[in-house]
């Protein structure tokens, strides 16, 4: 009877604890959305930025005109925080729907050689990018934002 108890507490708490994630993003063709966080060396903010506006960005809003992006924000903190907190930019994505989000855009090796002809610079700096990156991060976020009434 004792074991029986046992089992029964471990498996009420098993299930409570499962319960406490994040609701999911919801139906399979909804948008989803992740953000992405950048936290370069101190001191080359600036540089990351503009390699990423030169580089990644376009990309990124190539893929936009396909329809697998729907919306695409780049922000930056307006203070500063504690270090090891300390994110220097945010870009949030929403995709069309979670498969898109987690699946390679068979397109987009295509893009980069449209966009980017000049092969080894383009690698040179994005090579560069990813050098003066202290930390990469992605977080999926999910809306629960009540409805009006």
């Amino acid at each position: 009877m004792k074991k029986l108890l046992i089992v029964c507490f471990l498996a009420a708490f098993a299930i409570s604890a499962l319960a406490q994630g994040a609701p999911p993003q919801g139906a399979a063709n909804a948008p989803y959305t992740v953000e992405y966080y950048y936290k370069t060396q101190w001191g080359h903010q600036q540089e990351f930025l503009d390699l990423f506006l030169k580089n990644h960005y376009p990309l990124l809003q190539k893929i936009e005109t396909t329809g697998r992006i729907v919306r695409l924000k780049v922000e930056t903190p307006a203070n500063h925080m504690t270090e090891d907190a300390r994110w220097d930019y945010r870009v949030t994505i929403t995709y069309k729907n979670s498969t898109v989000a987690t699946t390679a855009d068979p397109d987009e090796e295509g893009f980069i050689r449209q966009l980017y002809p000049d092969r080894e610079t383009y690698k040179r700096e994005e090579q560069r990018r990813f050098e003066i990156l202290l930390a990469h991060w992605d977080l999926p976020v999910t809306d629960i934002t009540p409805a009006q009434k």
